[in-house]
Order: C-alpha cells, then structure tokens, then sequence
C-alpha cells in the first residue's frame, strides 16, 4: 500500500515537472517568435541572423537543462528540441551554434564524467538532425526519426550509469513518452506560430503594395507623404512630388484587352523606378495615376527627373506578350514645397492641378504647380 502511495506521488512530481517544461517550452518558442518575428528565419537566411538564431536556440536549451525532470535519482531533459527545430527550420550553422551552447552550459552545472557522455549526446544528435533535415520526407516522419535517434543514443549512455535494470527500464520508458510527445508538441506549435506569422506578413504587405506592379499603393503612400510632411516642419528640406497620367490609356485596354494594359503598367512601374533616385518613393495611386515623392529635391532637379520619365515614356515603345510595340506619352504635374508650395497640405493638391493643366494643354508634357 505505501509503495503504491509512493510511486504514485512519484508519477505525480514527475508529469507535474513534465508539464511545468512543456509549459516553459511553448512560451519560450513563443516569445523566441515574437522576439525574431521582423526576421524571416530559413536555410537560406544571412549567417549574421541564423547565428542570432543558433543563439537564442541554445540559451532555451539551458533553459531546459536548468529545469530538468526528476526520475527518482536520475536527472532527464528536453535540451535537444530547441536544437533539433534549428537544425530543421533554419539550418547546420544555427543548429551547431545552438548545441556549442548547450555544451557551454552543461559544463557550468558540473564537470564530470557524465558532462563528457553528455557532449557526445548532443553531438550526436546536432549532426544526426542536421543530417536527417535535408531528407525530403514529410515532417512527421522527419521529427519521428530524428527523436529515436536521440532516444537511442541517451538509452545507451544512460545504460553505462544505471546498474539497476528496473529503475534503467523506468526512466527511458518515461524518457521515450515524454520526448516524443514535447518534439512533436514543439514542431506543432513552431509551425503553427510561423503559419500565422507569415500570412500576417502577407496581408501586411498586401495591404500597402500594389499587387499588379509591387510599387506602393495609395494608402502607403499616404502613410509616407504624412510622415514625410511631419518631418519637414523640422528638417526644413525641400519634398518634391510628382503626379503621373499614361495619356489615353483607355485606348490600349480597349484596343488591346487589359492583359495588355496590366503589362504597360508593370512596365511603367519598372520605368519610374529606373528613372528615379534610388530613395524616392515611387507609388501607384489607383489606375494609370502614379506618384513620384522626391526627397530633398529642388524644383528644377524634379522638373529634370520628371523629364527624364516622359522622354523615356515617348521614346520607348511598349512591348507587349505578342512583341507588338505601342507608343504611349505621359502627363507629368510638379509640385515643389518651397518653391512652388508653401502650405505642405497642398503638396498634392498643386501637383493634381499641375497634371490637369498638362493634359489639358496637350498632354505629353510636364506641368509645374503655380
């Protein structure tokens, strides 16, 4: 009777200890996302970031190892799961950086002969993962062979330190349950977490880029011209902005179908940006309406630039899937605080009015604000 007793208090301080790292492990993972969320973690990422990665890797290892689970006199962990998911999500240079520290760590709660057994555990499996990661098979087979073999690895170790083949039986059957259920745990709730990063990456960016060209939409353009605004009252600099009309367009989706139209916009995007400064902020407002922000530029730097787009525009002819060319002209209207525009709340209203005057004074030309 009270050796039941017992070894259920046992089972109990054992699953309590199991829970309270399963506990420590999601929140780690979680607040490891966050943390690094404005990085895009993968195999292919700048080695400055997946040393970063490898880093915070192996602090949750020792986060673990400091938490370990009591099984009578043994000691177990969950140390390997944060190297394992390095070595899967990000790749060898973070997985080994992860494990370099958990070997660091080790050492400072004791030298021993069991530290050394310990090393070679995690070397081990670091490589193993490494390995087994580039296997293209599904991911549930993937973690499944990469948690046997750290099992099998700590099962022989562990044999060479327990004489008592009941209690070895004991701690491995606990160790192998609570391994496999924490690495597929961890795996679900790292995929999941990245899952929902990305898709509010994705609507993120959907929501301030033109999805036909990838140049700005209206609303960060608006964002940006705020901001823009707000700085000048205190840099006193000069902001330049261009407003942009494809003349006639009308013409070439109906002569051409909008599939056509679509390709002279892209091309058109492409363009601005070629003939822009590397730093001005170039936006598609809706249509054929695009925008130009030039930073720090003068009028007559902005008149030059804007020159420069409608000759290209006029020269270049379009060519469209079928490699027929179409000659287009551009209306171009220029506003300038400080040289045109005093008011910075009528930056884009002069700009507007600026375009309305070049197309209708015969388009093909470029207007400045009065």
């Amino acid at each position: 009777m009270i050796k039941n007793i017992l070894l259920l208090m046992v089972m109990k301080m054992i699953f309590k200890e199991f829970f309270a790292n399963l506990a420590i492990l999601v929140s780690l993972l979680f607040f490891y996302s966050q943390l690094l969320y404005s990085f895009s973690f993968h195999s292919k990422s700048p080695i400055k970031l997946k040393l970063l990665a490898g880093l915070f890797g192996g602090i949750l290892c020792n986060i673990l190892m400091y938490y370990s689970i009591h099984v009578e006199d043994t000691l177990i962990d969950l140390r390997f799961i944060p190297t394992i998911l390095l070595a899967y999500y990000v790749g060898p240079s973070a997985a080994l950086i992860s494990m370099l520290f958990t070997i660091i760590g080790r050492f400072f709660i004791s030298v021993s002969l069991a530290s050394y057994f310990a090393i070679v555990i995690s070397v081990a499996v670091t490589l193993f993962a490494i390995y087994f990661s580039k296997k293209d098979i599904p991911l549930k087979v993937n973690i499944f062979y990469m948690i046997t073999f750290n099992n099998l690895v700590f099962s022989i170790v562990l044999s060479f330190f327990v004489n008592n083949n009941i209690l070895l039986l004991k701690v491995l059957f606990i160790y192998w349950l609570i391994s496999y259920s924490a690495a597929y745990l961890a795996f679900y709730v790292l995929a999941t977490i990245r899952r929902s990063q990305k898709l509010l990456i994705k609507y993120q960016r959907e929501s301030t880029t033109d999805e036909l060209t990838g140049l700005n939409n209206v609303r960060k353009f608006d964002e940006v011209f705020n901001k823009l605004v707000n700085e000048l009252k205190t840099n006193k600099q000069k902001l330049s902005l261009l407003y942009i009309d494809i003349d006639f367009f009308k013409q070439v989706n109906d002569t051409y179908g909008h599939a056509a139209g679509d390709m002279v916009l892209k091309e058109l995007g492409l363009r601005l940006q070629r003939c822009t400064r590397s730093f001005d902020i170039v936006s598609r407002n809706g249509g054929e309406e695009f925008t130009v922000l030039l930073l720090d530029c003068s009028l007559d730097r902005a008149v030059e630039i804007a020159e420069r787009i409608r000759k290209n525009v006029e020269d270049t002819p379009f060519i469209l899937s079928k490699g027929t060319p179409i000659h287009l002209t551009t209306s171009i209207g220029v506003a300038c605080y400080q040289d045109t525009t005093y008011d910075t709340n009528k930056i884009i209203d002069d700009a507007d009015k600026a375009l309305y005057q070049a197309k209708h004074s015969g388009r093909n030309k470029v207007c400045i604000a009065k």
